[in-house]
């Protein structure tokens, strides 16, 4: 073989063992992974929030049962969090399964009892927020529940879904996500309780229920929305102003009964409602707080067994007031010692007729004013 190509031979056999022996000292210290950090620059890292979900039910938690070819509950807070793998980036997650019921379920005892886990657990002083998942028929109403009766200025968030779990376009994943991103924003703070459903914010007590299955069915109505969830961050537009707080002070709430006003009603179920024990009773009035005769001389029987009446309005927006006098119009309701629900709808009217009408609670036809006034 010629020296030149001997020479070849050496240097591509060197190469080879260059390439398979081991890493000298200095090389294999390079090539390492950089040392964890010290335990106590660990612990100095930012802390995760707290928020807690409080499931209760509803359409969120349902699937379709194979044997009925229904929605049933089927599922828990924990499944649900399942579905939303990136929550984890924005807090760390607690889930108490406190129920799972339709919310058409929902009554005060547990309302009370609901109203009773949201404040324990805001007292906490590590948790940012609350998120409740319930369902959408009585999603209102409870929002309006722990507006009144939850003392403090940390998130409470509510969420549903008009599509149940066994959909391949289930909405309950979104929102649970945009709640929890909402309950860690520090602007959420202070502004009670809201709804959070297709993207949007809405405020306790103006929001409502206007269709049955679309996904934007919960509208503030001429008031509008607190604010949206963005992709980037969460955008708030007002703040809602007419908040109170009613303590809640008994396990049983007073009985109070929503009568309708409508063509030809004759005032047979307002009197029936209080020969059976009602405390209150809201009417669902037409247009400004109107009636007929025959509703009108119920309602002054009630008021003079001391049974408080409030007039709301079947119209979805604007406030009741004492205009019209003819026998059965607002003015005339008011003069016979009826109390006007401003712009509460029939269903939020009765929760606050009966936070107001508990043992210590309001008495008279003023004090009771004063707070559908505010």
């Amino acid at each position: 073989m010629a020296n030149g190509n001997r020479n070849g031979v050496v240097l591509l056999a060197g190469l080879a063992w260059l390439a398979t022996a081991p890493a000298a000292p200095a090389l294999a210290q390079a090539a390492a992974p950089a040392a964890a950090p010290p335990a106590a620059a660990q612990q100095q890292r930012p802390q995760q929030p707290v928020v807690a979900m409080i499931a209760t039910g509803g359409t969120i938690a349902m699937k379709i049962d194979p044997v009925r070819n229904a929605p049933v509950p089927a599922i828990s807070g924990e499944d649900l969090l399942a579905t939303v793998p990136d929550i984890s980036k924005h807090a760390r997650i607690e889930v108490n399964n406190l129920s799972n019921v339709p919310s058409d379920y929902m009554d005060p005892p547990r309302w009370v009892a609901l109203t009773r886990a949201v404040q324990d657990t805001l007292a906490r002083p590590e948790v940012a927020g609350v998120v409740v998942s319930h369902g959408t028929d009585t999603l209102e109403e409870t929002a309006w529940w722990l507006d009144l009766t939850v003392a403090s200025d940390k998130p409470v968030v509510l969420i549903g879904a008009q599509r149940n779990a066994s959909e391949p376009d289930f909405d309950g994943p979104r929102n649970l996500l945009n709640a929890v991103r909402i309950a860690t924003d520090p602007a959420s703070a202070g502004k009670g309780a809201v709804l959070a459903m297709n993207n949007q914010i809405n405020a306790a007590r103006d929001v409502t229920k206007t269709h049955t299955t679309n996904v934007e069915t919960f509208q503030s109505g001429q008031w509008g929305l607190l604010g949206a969830v963005d992709p980037d961050r969460v955008v708030w537009a007002r703040a809602p102003l007419h908040r109170q707080h009613v303590p809640v002070r008994s396990d049983a709430m007073p009985p109070v009964e929503i009568v309708a006003m409508y063509g030809g009603a004759d005032g047979r179920l307002v009197r029936a409602a209080v020969d059976q024990g009602a405390r209150g009773v809201v009417v669902q009035a037409l247009g400004m707080g109107n009636m007929n005769q025959p509703m009108f001389a119920a309602i002054k029987d009630a008021i003079g067994r001391g049974v408080p009446v409030v007039v709301a309005s079947r119209v979805p927006e604007g406030r009741v007031l004492p205009s019209y006098g003819f026998e059965g119009g607002g003015r005339t309701l008011a003069d016979a010692g009826a109390v006007m629900a401003g712009d509460l709808s029939p269903q939020k009217a009765r929760i606050l007729l009966m936070l107001l009408l508990q043992e210590g609670g309001a008495r008279d036809r003023g004090e009771l004013q004063a707070a559908f006034s505010r």
